[in-house]
């Protein structure tokens, strides 16, 4: 990963959480980190700046973080930014201006940024990103090295634009790729398209010379079965495509999306179609 990874940072021990896996990361990937922490325009602060002036606060939290995890990252690679506005725009804006390769972001806070990090606004940040987003549930703990990814293959068309970020991480971590193949309905031809993009999937994966497995499930619900196989093998993290049903006008996930950040014990990785990065970068 040669771009930045971009961190939603605020002070919350989930956006901690997120910091330390995106630290994991970073410190494999030889990639800067850069904390984003962002003051809401309007409104009240968070009780942490009650008795203080909020950019003063945050430059010294920040500061602290930038000390605790620069020896971590090579030649202590760790910088912040404090921006003003709404959250997810902020962060968004942040990756669009450094060109990063990856955002990282608990879905839940509990610093007084709540009203930002649930529902439609922390989609929207996962949406409109230019470049993919692991996001991490509010008290998930789980092994910060990646050893086991899922990788869920449905008949989407933007399905196997997910794979080449699986196996860059494959890479770093030495991890290895589970292909799920997602056998929806009882309809034969959806079975054999999905098989097929599967077998695509593997061969590639193959020729990157990363280990792999592959299974096939049949589904009533693609975000029930991919939790259920990745809760059983023990996976560290889910890579998807964000563009999985049709996109609302409004840039909200699509349902199957929604459901898997939002249920998912274990973080998952949202991949932007390779057109909505282009008009991000723009």
């Amino acid at each position: 990963m040669k771009g930045d990874i971009i961190v939603a940072v605020d002070f919350s021990s989930c956006s901690v959480n997120a910091l330390e896996h995106a630290v994991s990361i970073a410190a494999k990937a030889q990639s800067r980190i850069v904390m984003v922490h962002v003051l809401k325009g309007t409104g009240s602060q968070p009780l942490i700046y009650k008795y203080t002036d909020p950019m003063d606060q945050a430059t010294k939290l920040l500061e602290e973080l930038v000390e605790k995890y620069k020896e971590r990252l090579p030649v202590g690679n760790i910088v912040f930014r404090i921006r003003n506005g709404k959250v997810y725009k902020e962060i968004v804006e942040e990756a669009r201006e450094n060109e990063a390769s990856l955002i990282v972001a608990g879905t839940h806070g509990s610093s007084g940024f709540e009203e930002f990090w649930i529902g439609s606004n922390a989609y929207r940040m996962v949406a409109s990103a230019p470049c993919p987003v692991i996001t991490i549930r509010e008290a998930v703990r789980v092994d910060y090295d990646l050893k086991r990814i899922v990788l869920p293959i449905d008949t989407s068309i933007d399905t196997r634009q997910k794979v080449t970020y699986a196996v860059k991480l494959a890479r770093i971590f030495d991890a290895e790729i589970h292909i799920l193949t997602l056998l929806e309905g009882t309809v034969r031809e959806v079975h054999f398209t999905a098989n097929a993009y599967a077998k695509q999937v593997a061969e590639i994966i193959e020729k990157a010379k990363v280990p792999y497995t592959l299974t096939s499930v049949k589904s009533k619900n693609n975000s029930d079965a991919i939790l259920t196989y990745a809760s059983k093998i023990e996976a560290n993290l889910i890579v998807i495509m964000t563009d999985q049903e049709p996109r609302a006008i409004n840039l909200l996930l699509g349902q199957y999306a929604q459901q898997l950040i939002n249920l998912s014990s274990i973080p998952v990785m949202s991949v932007p179609p390779k057109e909505l990065m282009v008009m991000g970068s723009r």
